[in-house]
């Protein structure tokens, strides 16, 4: 029996086969955008985005239109994948991150870029769980507030008020 087979014998509607092509070369960028803000390194941010398709190609058969449209489901996914990177990561910085500064810059450039980077995650990480969630999707993944109400169930209003406090805390602090 095909997956057709049995979603037709649950009463499901057939499902439409998606261009996974299509849809990994227009969400990486998000996605990686997403994972980055949420991560301490480019390599850690290339490994979540690639998680989350990983995890959605897996889960293929289970997406289902009639409730949420795919980059819906698809930014719930890598909320997941983060989270329980974030629930497993030990406190420590890899050996490798000393490998990922970018070169082109001068060191003073790197260090002053660095230096507010580092200034501004610590910033980021002493704000409760959901304002740091929606700083990432808003300026990491560069999502609308009205894409982020439905990512997370709040209402628009909500999100904008969430978002404009904690970016108001951010200031302060700076």
């Amino acid at each position: 029996m095909t997956l057709e087979d049995t979603r037709a014998a649950r009463g499901e509607a057939p499902t439409q086969e998606l261009d996974w092509d299509a849809i990994y070369a227009d969400q990486l960028p998000r996605i990686y955008a997403y994972c980055r803000y949420r991560s301490r390194s480019d390599a850690e941010a290339e490994d979540l985005a690639a998680r989350t398709f990983e995890k959605a190609w897996l889960a293929r058969d289970r997406y289902r239109s009639d409730l949420a449209g795919f980059s819906t489901w698809l930014y719930r996914i890598a909320q997941n994948v983060c989270a329980d990177h974030h629930r497993s990561r030990r406190d420590h910085l890899p050996i490798d991150a000393a490998m990922d500064t970018p070169a082109g810059d001068t060191p003073e450039q790197r260090a002053s870029r660095d230096s507010d980077f580092e200034r501004m995650s610590r910033l980021v990480a002493s704000l409760p769980e959901r304002e740091r969630e929606l700083i990432a999707l808003r300026y990491g993944a560069d999502l609308g507030n009205q894409f982020i109400a439905r990512i997370t169930g709040l209402s628009v209003s909500n999100v904008s008020t969430i978002l404009h406090r904690a970016v108001r805390a951010l200031r302060e602090l700076w």
